[in-house]
């Protein structure tokens, strides 16, 4: 099979879609492998280092496209690639359809096969591929808001930690999955008072098992949320729905009861968001200030750290890139169940059941 690594071209997105590592697994299998010039190098991975284990490096990403039969990439595509696509052609990557009818409608258009990384799913009911940018997303949101809580950025004047005599910032968690539990492990980490809320007790049972004393679970409920905004400084939101919209958790009358300062982090924003004031920014403007409420929505928050972020997702994309090369898509998907929930539109239908209907 003939594989495409184009260049990403979202506002500051500096990972790239497969490491040289996983390149060599690839040609090692006699499969040719495209990479756009300079691809790598905002990861730390250069054209040579790609061509050492048998890449062919081409110069645009016109090209990349109309030599590939699959193309692997980290974000969805934007509007510039929307007619490079064609017919046929499997794009393995994270869509987030849920959150954009353009992007949608363009890729039925394209009557291209799709494979969302983000609803690829295990037997557990885990979502493999989402994990290791989950993890980097909830570790990244305490940083972040940690930054953010800093006076000259408008932000409450808190150090998440305190100091000997100075009680610590207090930090709400809103969903106890991955984004979430790696949030608290890392507010944690820092000496912050943490609060995490879930609807599921198995999982605030997992959290209370699992992570220090001091990290205090909560059933979540409106009522809950409404209470607690009043006195957390910094509120991250890691709610999700598997392959479909993030639920408003955090209302915008809401923002009024949180005091000024306060520094909101929503990593759901690839799925709508989980605050209803949400809209995405970028690493360039990460930030905007509704109600005097500091909000944070970057919609690529792992490719701030892109050596870290590349190497995590080839470790969990690799084996199922070899697997789609290997034997064709349709064979792959038939083998690998878990593979085939990563099907969300084939040759222009919609074939993953939470979009049918979304944008109607």
């Amino acid at each position: 099979m003939k594989i495409g690594i184009p260049k990403e071209i979202k506002n500051n997105e500096s990972r790239v879609g497969m490491t040289p590592a996983g390149v060599f697994e690839l040609t090692k299998k006699n499969h040719t492998v495209f990479v756009q010039a300079t691809a790598g190098e905002g990861s730390g991975f250069f054209d040579k280092h790609y061509q050492e284990v048998g890449a062919i490096i081409l110069p645009t990403i016109e090209d990349i496209y109309s030599q590939s039969d699959m193309i692997v990439k980290v974000k969805e595509p934007i509007a510039e690639e929307y007619p490079l696509i064609k017919e046929n052609q499997i794009v393995f990557t994270y869509f987030h359809f849920a959150s954009s009818e353009p992007l949608t409608k363009a890729m039925i258009q394209s009557k291209s096969i799709c494979i969302a990384y983000e609803t690829v799913e295990d037997n557990e009911g885990t979502l493999p591929l989402l994990t290791p940018m989950s993890e980097v997303a909830g570790r990244m949101a305490v940083q972040q808001g940690a930054k953010y809580l800093e006076k000259p950025i408008k932000g409450r004047g808190i150090l998440l930690g305190g100091v000997p005599g100075v009680a610590p910032g207090k930090v709400l968690v809103l969903g106890a999955g991955v984004v979430g539990v790696q949030a608290a492990k890392m507010a944690a980490g820092l000496g912050a008072h943490v609060t995490i809320m879930d609807i599921n007790m198995k999982r605030l049972r997992y959290v209370n098992d699992v992570l220090p004393n001091h990290v205090i679970t909560a059933f979540s409920s409106e009522y809950s949320i409404r209470q607690l905004i009043k006195t957390h400084d910094l509120i991250i939101g890691g709610v999700l729905v598997k392959g479909g919209k993030a639920p408003k958790l955090i209302t915008r009358d809401m923002l009024k009861e949180m005091r000024p300062g306060t520094v909101v982090v929503d990593v759901a924003v690839d799925q709508g968001g989980c605050f209803e004031t949400t809209k995405a920014t970028t690493h360039e403007h990460p930030t905007y200030i509704i109600d005097d409420v500091v909000h944070y929505c970057v919609a690529n928050m792992p490719g701030a750290v892109p050596y870290t972020s590349t190497i995590a997702l080839t470790n969990v994309t690799l084996s199922y890139i070899l697997k789609i090369a290997n034997l064709g898509w349709e064979k792959a998907c038939e083998f690998d169940k878990s593979l085939s929930k990563g099907l969300n539109i084939v040759k222009g239908e919609i074939v993953y059941k939470e979009l049918e209907g979304i944008f109607d």
